[in-house]
């Protein structure tokens, strides 16, 4: 595959014991045609073949139906330029990457590699963030942050277990997963099974003008919230002043970069016909101009924030000041 053709890269994240592996192993096998390279690391709760771990830091083996699964004991840079060097010589054929977190691990800086290494950028496109929660044991695992922040990165949430919870337990989580991550649709996946239409091709990094499949914009619970992470939508009709958006930006990065885990926005900017598309990880933020707005279409710009502690009343001032 040359660097015309970068390979989709999906991270798949989530609680430990949600079903991760069961979900590779079903990624792994199914018959859908597709040659899907998936990095394991070894530290998760379950590996997939854990007795075919040998001494060697990565550990490449091609399945009968095409697919390659490669356990890493190294760094994630070391095993995606690995992979690339046997896919180059035709040692290995594969045309889309899954990366497995580790059930308490941090996806940033697994997403970050693809935005700050210049020759893995062209080679691979960060295609989307995949979080599994397990419904049975939620509660349990939201109560850490950094499962929290696992679902605030994700592009789709994948729940597990709902066979063992109630429907009022479900809707409750399923309205405070909405409250942590406005973005991501939330769906069911049964004992791994799930289409891969939902898993693959999410494009939840691609600068265009879709907000997110499950974007809500429906009033959520004002009730205390219990988590850390939460998200905010703002919306304006009024054209936005491009240098005030540039400066609103610039000083929310500097003050709460590190906090801000995803943000995007599609933008109506005065004298503009275009949309300005803008989104981000953490300090990693990147924008252009999209397609043009259609005749009579309602102009309007639309931001979401998810954010560790987000600091509502300062994003709201801001952007206040910019439609003032």
């Amino acid at each position: 595959m040359s660097a015309l053709n970068p390979i989709p890269v999906t991270i798949l994240s989530g609680f430990l014991g949600a079903g991760k592996t069961t979900l590779l192993r079903y990624l792994l096998k199914a018959e859908h045609g597709l040659k899907i390279a998936v990095i394991e690391n070894e530290f998760s709760d379950a590996g997939i073949d854990t007795q075919l771990l040998g001494d060697e830091p990565v550990q490449v083996m091609t399945l009968a139906n095409g697919c390659v699964c490669c356990t890493i004991h190294t760094d994630l840079t070391k095993a995606l330029y690995l992979l690339l060097e046997r896919l180059d010589s035709g040692a290995i054929a594969f045309d889309r990457l899954v990366i497995e977190c580790t059930g308490l691990a941090d996806p940033a800086p697994v997403a970050q590699t693809f935005f700050i290494d210049e020759e893995l950028r062209e080679r691979y496109i960060l295609d989307g963030i995949i979080t599994l929660v397990d419904a049975a044991h939620a509660d349990t695992h939201l109560s850490q942050t950094i499962a929290q922040a696992q679902v605030g990165f994700a592009d789709r949430l994948l729940v597990s277990k709902t066979d063992l919870v109630d429907t009022t337990t479900f809707d409750a989580l399923s309205e405070r997963l909405t409250r942590i991550n406005r973005r991501a649709p939330i769906r069911v996946v049964d004992h791994g099974r799930i289409d891969l239409a939902e898993l693959l091709d999410v494009r939840g990094f691609n600068l265009n003008d879709d907000l997110g499949g499950g974007l809500s914009l429906r009033p959520v619970s004002k009730a205390p919230s219990l988590d850390r992470i939460s998200s905010l939508v703002l919306r304006t009709d009024q054209p936005l002043d491009i240098d005030k958006l540039s400066e609103f930006m610039k000083e929310l990065l500097e003050a709460h970069g590190k906090q801000l885990l995803r943000y995007k926005g599609v933008l109506n900017i005065a004298g503009e016909p275009r949309r300005l598309v803008f989104q981000g990880v953490l300090k990693l933020y990147g924008f252009d101009w999209d397609t043009e707005w259609a005749e009579g279409e309602a102009r309007e710009s639309v931001m979401v924030f998810i954010a560790d502690e987000l600091p509502e009343e300062k994003i709201r001032a801001g952007f206040n000041g910019m439609i003032g």
